[in-house]
């Protein structure tokens, strides 16, 4: 039953495959559940799966009661990304589809200010957004964007690795958390002694990652990562609410020196339901928004934004005013995630 439900879900362009006991198999198509006209999946027939795709270790941690992140590859040597746990005490799959091939920034038609944010020499470089808005996509077409164009040593610390780069100027190593390294953090102090040019951190998940992150930027590298936050100026916010308060100041100062650019993106359905397409705030590290982190004038971030669209700075807004305008998506899907709909009608010139 796996394969017909892999084979259904690449044929379709899914993004995920739910699978949990006592349910019919689910995939997400267009950022919408559907559930597949499939026999329920038994309690036994889950169990087996995960057997399948994970290792004997694994299976003996998720025995032990801890969930597995990890990656699998299918007979087709198509890649997904899993997550094994137990939900009310039956087996459940989590399955993110990847592409082998990674996408370049033109093809994914992101912003062309993406490739000089890239060929940042240091610095720190985020990714932001909500699970399943492509963070890790983008993320893979800027790194494939350096090993085009320098001779680096880029290094990541994936959880797990998601897009296999294949070393072309530069040298790729690719560390599995768990696999190669214990943890992030244990994997970061280490990377410091392993010569990169260019880290990425595949999530700063807590306070000393984040700590680690900024003295790696610090110290003449770029690092790349991602947070699971909406904005820059919510982004900028929850780093520094990861440190003790008699730091904060000192974050703040470190953060304005190395933090380059903040890239925040979702996925929207289109208009003529093809699939989805991506939505960006950017803000790129300017002297006036230096002064606003270290003086904690966070919330005047998004008026710098707005005024900083000569040098490639884009809003939320302005860019799904856009996206209506060329009939990419609907008024009504933009409006639902604008945090500003009367800035968004006054861009569209809607009453």
């Amino acid at each position: 039953m796996l394969l017909t439900i892999l084979q259904y879900a690449r044929k379709n362009e899914c993004s995920d495959i739910h699978l949990v006991a006592n349910r019919r198999p689910i995939v997400r198509h267009i950022g919408e559940l559907v559930s597949l006209d499939l026999p329920v999946l038994e309690n036994g027939q889950v169990y087996d799966i995960i057997q399948s795709i994970i290792s004997p270790e694994q299976l003996e941690m998720y025995e032990k009661g801890m969930d597995v992140d990890s990656a699998y590859t299918d007979d087709a040597g198509h890649r997904y990304r899993l997550n094994i746990y137990r939900q009310q005490g039956v087996p459940a799959i989590a399955m993110r589809l990847l592409n082998n091939h990674i996408p370049t920034i033109d093809e994914l038609k992101l912003p062309p200010i993406l490739k000089d944010i890239a060929m940042q020499p240091r610095g720190l470089v985020l990714v932001t957004g909500p699970t399943g808005s492509g963070k890790s996509t983008t993320l893979a077409a800027m790194i494939d964007y350096i090993n085009d164009s320098k001779k680096h040593h880029i290094l990541t610390l994936e959880d797990p690795i998601e897009y296999i780069h294949q070393s072309k100027k530069s040298m790729v190593n690719q560390r599995e958390i768990h696999k190669d390294a214990h943890d992030f953090q244990s994997g970061l102090r280490s990377a410091l002694r392993e010569d990169p040019d260019v880290i990425l951190v595949g999530e700063m998940r807590d306070y000393e990652t984040i700590s680690l992150a900024l003295t790696a930027a610090e110290t003449g590298h770029l690092v790349l990562s991602t947070l699971h936050t909406t904005g820059a100026a919510s982004t900028i916010d929850r780093i520094i609410d990861a440190f003790p308060p008699h730091q904060q100041s000192q974050v703040r100062t470190q953060l304005a020196g190395v933090l380059k650019a903040v890239i925040s993106q979702a996925l929207l359905p289109k208009a003529d339901f093809s699939g989805r397409t991506a939505v960006h705030e950017i803000m790129l590290m300017t002297d006036a928004i230096g002064n606003l982190i270290r003086e904690n004038k966070i919330v005047q971030i998004n008026t710098a934004i707005q005024t900083g669209l000569r040098v490639g700075m884009q809003t939320l807004d302005g860019n799904l005013a856009k996206l209506v305008s060329d009939h990419i998506i609907s008024f009504e899907v933009a409006s639902e995630i604008t945090s500003n709909p009367e800035l968004l009608k006054r861009y569209l010139g809607r009453p």
